[in-house]
């Protein structure tokens, strides 16, 4: 069939709307999901293994802040291009997806939009390198949807902060060597920190025992009496403006991978179809199948187009939170029922480490929850629409 001639779905032309420079992104980043996370990423994740290698070839092959300018050592690119390759990241897994959007969204864009010029040029280049892995502390272990409750704190100390409190559910935590962390101070304005590895009383205790984003790491960020330099400051943000807005450029990531995803799902399910015989037939040619397989390539094309107008949004410098939260959550549920869909095609055997249903479902169920959670989003466009808040 045309339109999986490209190596992915794109019944309406999406492609028509790419340009050059995206089209051959798209199939850079593919091939180095092909050569460097596919043949292992069933076992990583069987094994709860996270690959630190996996980091500097992201950095060699520009996955770290590809919007960042190239004098950070980004890679200067428009966000239609960031999409695609989150969206190539997480057809191979949404945990070395979270790996990539948590650097480059997170820790880079933070440090660009609200770091002086000399915090952009002592941490940029190693971050986007891949030298350095960074971490992003908002969530804590009593404050998810709600950050501003945060009791996580500084107090001014003279010539240093001194740092007090924990983060949870924070990615590549337990291998970070720098976490843009979130803070309020004494008159409870909330400020952003850069804390390095090293820093006495700064621990990072990793989570084990998840079912999901297995092949990620996730830990603590744990701050006990921790000294920050006062020039660890960001300088150009104060209030929750500050962290809202690098999980805004995650969530449009967001909005793209897990679409990666999805197509992931529906192509294993579509081959699957096809070869798979029953009551002298590919199961492919039951009407019942049909109707998953039809429906589940409607979702993708729906939530390509969202996507790419959005990224037009972006460049622009036109998209509102509220687009990029219904994106998110729109992206999210589609590939978690495609997913649930491409397990039944796949029968029994959709259960097993043989096919990559199964992974991406559970990897789905973290994407589903973090940074910012399916309801929560639901009800960002609800007062959006509303103008009535149903948070409180």
């Amino acid at each position: 069939m045309a339109y999986e001639s490209s190596g992915a779905p794109d019944y309406f032309n999406i492609d028509d709307l790419l340009t050059e420079e995206h089209l051959l992104i798209r199939q850079t980043m593919r091939d180095f999901v092909k050569r460097e996370i596919s043949p292992k990423i069933e076992q990583w994740a069987q094994d709860a293994h996270f690959p630190s290698e996996i980091v500097k070839k992201f950095g060699d092959v520009g996955a770290f802040g590809p919007t960042i300018p190239t004098e950070y050592g980004g890679g200067g690119l428009d966000y239609i291009s960031y999409g695609i390759i989150m969206q190539e990241i997480e057809r191979g897994d949404s945990g070395m997806r979270s790996t990539a959007s948590v650097q480059g969204s997170l820790v880079m864009y933070p440090i660009y939009k609200y770091g002086s010029e000399e915090q952009r040029n002592k941490y940029l280049p190693k971050l986007a390198s891949g030298e350095w892995l960074g971490c992003f502390g908002l969530t804590e272990p009593d404050f998810g949807s709600n950050p501003g409750g945060m009791v996580t704190n500084i107090k001014d100390m003279g010539d240093h902060y001194l740092l007090n409190g924990s983060k949870m559910w924070i990615s590549n935590s337990p291998e970070c060597q720098v976490a843009v962390v979130w803070a309020k101070n004494e008159e409870g304005r909330i400020k952003g920190l850069i804390v390095e590895r090293g820093m006495e009383g700064f621990t990072t205790p990793e989570i084990h025992n998840k079912w999901s984003l297995r092949a990620s790491c996730t830990g603590e960020l744990v701050f006990d009496n921790v000294k920050v330099p006062k020039e660890n400051l960001l300088p150009n943000v104060d209030g929750l403006r500050g962290p809202l807005g690098c999980l805004d450029s995650a969530r449009y990531g967001i909005s793209w991978g897990a679409i990666g995803a999805a197509i992931d799902c529906y192509e294993s399910a579509l081959k699957y179809s096809k070869e798979r015989i029953q009551f002298d037939k590919p199961i492919g040619g039951f009407q019942l199948t049909q109707k998953k397989l039809a429906e589940m390539l409607t979702e993708i094309t729906k939530a390509q187009l969202m996507v790419w107008r959005l990224g037009t949004l972006m460049n622009e410098g036109k998209a509102t939170t509220q687009q990029i939260s219904m994106a998110k959550r729109n992206s999210v549920d589609m590939a978690l029922h495609i997913a649930r869909e491409a397990r039944q095609i796949h029968g029994g055997m959709g259960i097993t480490g043989e096919y990559p249903i199964m992974r991406h479902m559970m990897n789905l169920e973290s994407v589903i929850t973090y940074e910012g959670t399916h309801d929560i989003h639901l009800l960002i466009t609800g007062a959006d629409i509303t103008g009535i808040q149903a948070f409180k």
